[in-house]
């Protein structure tokens, strides 16, 4: 994989936010607001000390939010979404981000952190799939996306209940 060299990672600031909203529209389109992890962003804002921009060239080109929530009487963390200008996939800036986002949040005293997401990207980045109906979601989800990354050890276990706001 191609190494972007001249990439600036930084939290999210409010200046950021135009360029993430517009970067997650053009990625995901109209149709990102009917998916059961938008339903979740929109019951609880994400937390930009923890969630991070990769600029290149003075330009917003990736992002990854990670919001605050419950699942059953726990705490953890929701990522998403993670996005990346189409002219820089594959540079390594979403791993980056990835990374980023996962140390801050350890950094931070978080157990775990839950997203829905593609197994073959999130997997090899120490990823694991829940098991069926452990995490509900404000509305459908397939459950074979639902992958949560465990900050401390067994944190993952009985990790189950419906997402809710902290």
């Amino acid at each position: 994989m191609l190494q972007l060299t001249h990439a600036r990672y930084l939290p999210e600031a409010p200046e950021h936010a135009a360029a993430v909203i517009a970067l997650a529209d053009e990625a995901f389109g109209p149709g990102r607001f009917v998916r059961a992890a938008e339903r979740v962003r929109e019951m609880v804002p994400h937390d930009p000390r923890l969630s991070f921009t990769a600029l290149v060239d003075g330009s917003v080109a990736g992002s990854v939010r990670q919001t605050p929530i419950r699942i059953g009487d726990r705490h953890a963390l929701m990522l998403g979404p993670l996005v990346v200008k189409p002219a820089h996939k594959g540079l390594g800036l979403g791993r980056t981000l990835m990374r980023l986002a996962a140390d801050a949040a350890r950094n931070a005293g978080e157990t775990a952190i839950v997203l829905v997401g593609d197994r073959a990207y999130y997997m090899p980045l120490g990823y694991e799939p829940m098991p069926q109906g452990s995490v509900e979601f404000p509305g459908p989800v397939d459950w074979r996306r639902i992958l949560a990354l465990p900050l401390v050890a067994g944190s993952l276990e009985g990790l189950s209940g419906r997402i809710t706001d902290r």
